[in-house]
Parts: C-alpha cells; sequence; structure tokens
C-alpha cells in the first residue's frame, strides 16, 4: 500500500505502469480496489494511478476534508506531491463530479477526461445512495469479490451525504457545456443508481464532449463490460491531445472493435 500525508492526514494511493500519467476517481459505492482491473489494461502504455477520497478506503476520514472543494483540492495537491503537470482524470460517479470540477478549475493541467456515470440532475441519483450503507450498496451494485465489498464497507456515510449536500448546489446539467477540455461521458444502459441521461444528448453538448452509451452494463460498465469498457478507454487514451472525442462517434465501426 502506498500513502502521502497531506494536510497531517493519511491519503491512499496506487500506482502501475510507465508512460503518460492517468488518474482514477472511484465514486459514492467503493474504492480505488475496483480500478484495479482497468488500471492493468492501461498500465501497458500509460502509468496509471489511483486515490482513496477523503473519507473512504484507507485515505483519513476527517469530516473537515468532505466538501467537493475540499476532495478537488486533494486531487491538485496530489498531483503536486506527485510531480504530474498534465494528466488524463477518470472519474465515476462521485469521481466524475470532481474530475468536471477539477478540469473546470485547472484546464491547462487536464488534458482530457472521461466522465463514467455523471448526474445531469440531483433528481438522477436514486434514494439508495443515501439512505442505504456503503456495504450494502457494494453488494447489490458491485458484481466483484468480498473483498472489494469490504473496501466499500470503508466509506464513512457522512462522506456520501456531504457531496450529496454539495451538489444540490450544482447545476449539474450546465457544468458540462462550460467545460473546455475534451471530455467523453459514458453511461451503463441499466444503471440503477444513476440515471441514464437522455438519448439525444449529444445534441445539447458542446463540440469537444461526446456521450457513449454501453449496452448491457449496469453502474460499474468498467466491471459489467470490462472488455469493451477497456477497448474504448484505449480509443479514447490514443486520441491526439486536444481531439475532440467525437471521433468515436462512428458507431457501427466501434461496436465491431469491441465486442
Amino acid at each position: 500500500m502506498s500513502a502521502i500525508i497531506l494536510d497531517s492526514q493519511v491519503v491512499h494511493y496506487e500506482v502501475l505502469g510507465r508512460g503518460r500519467p492517468v488518474l482514477f476517481l472511484h465514486g459514492w459505492v467503493g474504492s480505488w480496489r475496483y480500478w484495479v482491473p482497468t488500471m492493468q489494461s492501461v498500465s501497458i502504455g500509460y502509468r496509471a494511478y489511483s486515490i482513496d477520497l477523503w473519507g473512504f478506503g484507507d485515505t483519513a476520514k476527517a469530516s473537515s476534508k468532505y466538501s467537493l472543494e475540499q476532495q478537488v483540492e486533494l486531487v491538485d495537491e496530489f498531483l503536486n506531491e506527485m510531480g504530474i503537470a498534465k494528466v488524463v482524470l477518470i472519474g465515476h460517479g462521485l469521481g466524475a463530479i470532481i474530475a468536471m470540477l477539477y478540469a473546470q478549475k485547472h484546464p491547462l493541467i487536464v488534458d482530457r477526461l472521461m466522465l463514467i456515470g455523471y448526474p445531469f440532475t440531483n433528481a438522477a441519483l436514486d434514494a439508495r445512495l443515501e439512505a442505504e450503507t456503503p456495504d450494502a450498496l457494494a453488494r447489490l451494485l458491485l458484481p466483484q469479490s468480498d473483498a472489494d465489498h469490504n473496501e466499500a464497507a470503508k466509506a464513512d456515510q457522512e462522506a456520501i451525504k456531504t457531496s450529496l449536500q454539495n451538489m444540490a448546489e450544482l447545476e449539474l446539467n450546465e457544468l458540462p457545456k462550460q467545460l473546455k477540455t475534451p471530455g467523453l461521458l459514458v453511461h451503463g444502459e441499466n444503471d440503477s443508481l444513476v440515471q441514464v441521461p437522455a438519448v439525444g444528448i449529444n445534441g445539447a453538448l458542446p463540440g469537444n464532449l461526446h456521450f457513449l452509451q454501453l449496452e448491457g452494463a449496469g453502474h460499474f460498465p468498467m466491471v459489467d463490460k470490462s472488455n469493451k469498457f477497456n477497448r474504448l478507454l484505449a480509443d479514447f487514451l490514443a486520441l491526439e491531445s486536444g481531439q475532440s472525442p467525437q471521433r468515436l462517434q462512428l458507431k457501427e465501426e466501434w461496436k465491431r472493435r469491441v465486442r
């Protein structure tokens, strides 16, 4: 286990591979651990980092750090500590919101970002997110081993509640329209925790963003459809710096390549 001390508190992270840096940010259910297969796939050509956010996994449970603003600051301090000046962000659920906010605040640092299960409204979130324990949600939604479920159980439910309270102050549907960084939004078509956006959403997105829906995937498309997801991620990472992921809208070609 790797860890650094930020603001006198422990922050847990893991890293695999060599090359251009990619940082994975987990969601409300789980920790860095469910990214492991994806990190292994990416590590062939990239340096893959994943951290536990404040209140999750093996990072400190410090309630003063649970705001979205503090989670964004965690990402910034971590990148500075690692000496990373340019990064690709891959965020899921809560991590997608943090990645979005970080990219808006630091557009010169984020080369591109992939947002998985990004909620376009607060109403898009299932009520179970606040009502159920992290462990119970993991066993319902995360189709992996007991080790992954045990990792999810480490989460402080107060960290989840604080993020939801902060989200109520954001115009989640407007944030993507304000983003200048190239980005790909990915959603599992059977996601039962975050409502799938309208089919015609691409018409409402700026030219630097693109939306794709993964057939047969739930809230964890990187787990449910790992081969398809990893192929899509590889194609996304292979784009030239600054290039819009709308190139990936050749859906028939893309489907043939990932099946």
